[in-house]
């Protein structure tokens, strides 16, 4: 399976349960919960939902609406270091396992969100 074929194995179902499910982790969670403005919570499972459809080969809402996703750029503002990446990861992975994706699908989807996570890394500590 390549990148393209994500969406049309699992629809927009498939990325919303997953969304859904790392969102539903953020409000209680004592390193990332800060960073998300409890008044944006749907706004932010929104945007990475229709981001990950329009990456994996479904429609390209995100772009028609917020342009050039500028991953580093709309995250300079947080601090992102190590341990905020390796808790994203975590929450991430267990809304992967939670959400029961198909096996390929879910071990794309995890190969990219530990890379990309990796990349969004912005302060040192």
């Amino acid at each position: 399976m390549n990148e393209e074929q994500v969406y049309a194995a699992i629809g927009e179902d498939g990325f919303a349960r997953l969304v859904r499910a790392f969102y539903a982790q953020v409000p209680d969670d004592d390193v990332l919960g800060p960073m998300y403005p409890p008044h944006d919570l749907a706004g932010a499972e929104e945007r990475l939902r229709d981001f990950l459809i329009g990456r994996f080969g479904g429609p390209p809402r995100y772009i028609e609406q917020r342009g050039h996703p500028r991953l580093r750029m709309r995250h300079a503002p947080f601090a992102i270091d190590t341990a905020a990446r390796n808790r994203w990861v975590m929450l991430m992975d267990r809304a992967l396992d939670g959400t029961r994706l198909p096996d390929d699908v879910t071990s794309l989807l995890r190969e990219f969100f530990h890379s990309t996570a990796t990349f969004m890394i912005n302060r040192s500590g």
